[in-house]
């Protein structure tokens, strides 16, 4: 296949993967305006009808979310149908477009449960709590195998990765933090979507409290791993920028950026009470980090070992 052929893909993956955070994002917008339960019970059809005749405000914001993310899985199986043109067997590139395809239909799968078993809306279930880290975690499996991908499909041979030097072991490290965060922010930000409070203080009396709901105790979880998380995410940048030259400096640099104005982003959405269009930032920023993560990980994977 032609250098021209391949860098179309390459361009279309990265552009695909731009489309699949803001369908990440139009998801969370679902949860932060409870319009989860827009549709009914119903899925795939909405409230029992293909096109529903008067759709309500919810029912236009849960059914944009489940068109767009239909087209992201069309979009996901083209592009793993075209990889397997492009790519030799073998190639990283294609195998990164079978996960990421597998975590698609996964997603669908678990958007599906969300809606069919009602963990959706003001559901105050605990059992959501782990629906939400379950999905938390595989939209982030999600992003990791496009990036990969994307990455990947810029070279001609298929990258080799020493994932067991120290470098690699201390970025997984890393994945795994920001993946904790991951978690705990979705719970977080559950707690405040169905607890709203109205001032910092009230806020902090009932995460503090006993008798809270668990999504309330639970808060406080998420701003301590986010804020460690944060500072070992600069160490890394820090070693990795003064060790390394090129990319590897560039990659490095922004993801300590990124981790601090993830930190701050994330206190301006607790000084706010964390509003709807916060919460969407806050959530941008965080895939945004994850996938710089990702790509300075298989960058550092794919040098030659250091002396």
């Amino acid at each position: 296949m032609s250098s021209v052929s391949q860098r179309r893909y390459t361009t279309g993956l990265w552009l695909f993967l731009g489309y699949t955070v803001a369908v990440v994002l139009w998801g969370a917008l679902v949860r932060a305006t409870l319009s989860g339960d827009g549709c009914g019970a119903h899925w795939p059809l909405c409230n029992g009808e293909v096109l529903p005749v008067a759709p309500t405000r919810k029912t236009i914001i849960e059914l944009t979310h489940r068109v767009t993310s239909g087209l992201c899985w069309f979009g996901a199986l083209a592009f793993f149908l075209w990889s397997r043109r492009v790519f030799a067997p073998g190639h990283l590139a294609r195998r990164a477009m079978g996960w990421a395809l597998f975590f698609m239909t996964t997603e669908a799968l678990i958007g599906a449960g969300l809606v069919l078993f009602r963990m959706v809306a003001d559901n105050p279930a605990v059992a959501r709590a782990y629906w939400m880290g379950a999905h938390l975690t595989n939209t982030f499996l999600l992003l990791m195998a496009l990036t990969v991908g994307a990455w990947a499909s810029s070279r001609e041979t298929s990258p080799a990765l020493n994932l067991r030097s120290r470098p690699a072991f201390h970025l997984g490290l890393a994945h795994l933090a920001v993946l904790a965060v991951g978690i705990t922010g979705a719970i977080a930000a559950l707690g405040d979507t169905l607890f709203p409070v109205s001032s910092v203080l009230e806020g902090l009396q009932r995460d503090l409290s006993p008798t809270a709901h668990l999504f309330e105790r639970r808060r406080v979880w998420h701003p301590l791993v986010a804020f460690v998380t944060s500072l070992y995410l600069v160490s890394i940048s820090v070693r990795t920028f003064n060790q390394r030259t090129g990319r590897l400096q560039q990659l490095a640099a922004l993801l300590g950026v990124l981790a601090v104005v993830q930190v701050a982003a994330g206190f301006i959405n607790v000084w706010l009470l964390a509003p709807v269009w916060m919460q969407l930032v806050h959530l941008l920023l965080a895939d945004l980090t994850w996938i710089v993560l990702v790509l300075l990980g298989v960058s550092v994977a794919s040098m030659p070992a250091r002396a």
